[in-house]
């Protein structure tokens, strides 16, 4: 039996080559997305035995998808494809549960190797960001450490949403969105729009 795959990236561009690359390959593609929030809910509704996804996408980034399948799939193992190769990113990956981290410039028969190894119960790096490993487990040098909700909110937020649109999206009311917003200004300590869009550039939850 073949392995089954959700792709997600925002890029259509992308997905029609991963798609291609990966059916010539013997693999399913059953399912993509071109948003964190989409690729969360295909992977829960189709359970794929593998989720690619993107780090950078609209409305979720793609390791609060992971999170998000993580605990609702539990069958789907989570393989992070992307460009950002910083120490922080591998980590974080990391402490969500990933268990495969490809990145973009790497040869693209890396990816499907990367995904058969995941498959089989391993844990997949590309060459280069091996030496996060030990970061991910008690670096002193944490960041903030917010919520899904609240980095939700934030990713939001920075992408221009407005708070009833965010309320809307996210299922909840008015009220509890600026509630989030609170405690997430209170957190950074960062207490005006602008410096949240900086904030969540750095983090890599938008691109510039």
């Amino acid at each position: 039996m073949s392995i089954r795959v959700v792709l997600a990236d925002d890029h259509v561009v992308v997905r029609q080559a991963l798609r291609a690359l990966l059916e010539r390959e013997g693999l399913e593609v059953i399912g993509e997305a071109a948003d964190g929030r989409a690729a969360a809910r295909q992977a829960i509704q189709l359970r794929p035995d593998i989720a690619v996804l993107d780090i950078s996408m609209p409305l979720f980034n793609g390791l609060d998808a992971a999170r998000e399948i993580l605990r609702s799939s539990l069958s789907t193992r989570v393989l992070v494809l992307t460009h950002h190769d910083e120490t922080e990113y591998v980590a974080e990956a990391l402490r969500c549960g990933v268990q495969g981290y490809v990145l973009k410039k790497q040869a693209a028969n890396e990816l499907v190797r990367a995904i058969q190894q995941v498959h089989g119960g391993q844990i997949y790096l590309s060459p280069g960001v091996s030496g996060a490993i030990a970061a991910a487990y008690g670096d002193a040098r944490q960041p903030v450490a917010l919520s899904v909700r609240e980095r939700q909110v934030l990713q939001l937020i920075a992408e221009g949403k407005s708070t009833r649109v965010m309320a809307g999206l996210m299922g909840v009311s008015v009220k509890t969105i600026e509630s989030h917003r609170a405690r997430l200004m209170g957190k950074l300590d960062i207490h005006e729009i602008a410096g949240l869009v900086r904030y969540a550039i750095r983090q890599g939850l938008i691109q510039p």
